[in-house]
């Protein structure tokens, strides 16, 4: 079915499978045949053409950070911690 509609993401590949589901394999293809001629529809005008509203999924959240960003803004810590003791350059105007 993928190949029908456009599937950027996880998100998208949920929805499918729900649309899948609920309405079929054929009333998809049925929207996807009146969308015809404007290239691969988008899950939600696919939702629209059948009058279905799909639910939100929650999509499991990365890692909040990596090692590499922590010693990253480690050190920018650090040079912000230094500066908040020497005088501040003029600007150049």
């Amino acid at each position: 079915m993928e190949h029908l509609v456009r599937v950027h993401n996880e998100n998208d590949r949920q929805t499918l499978a729900w649309l899948r589901e609920h309405v079929g394999d054929a009333a998809i293809i049925g929207a996807v045949d009146r969308y015809a001629g404007f290239g691969k529809p988008y899950l939600s005008a696919v939702c629209r053409l059948l009058g279905v509203r799909a639910p939100m999924f929650h999509m499991a959240r990365r890692p909040a950070t990596s090692p590499i960003a922590e010693d990253s803004l480690a050190t920018i810590r650090d040079i912000l911690a230094n500066r908040k003791g020497s005088p501040r350059p003029a600007p150049r105007w």
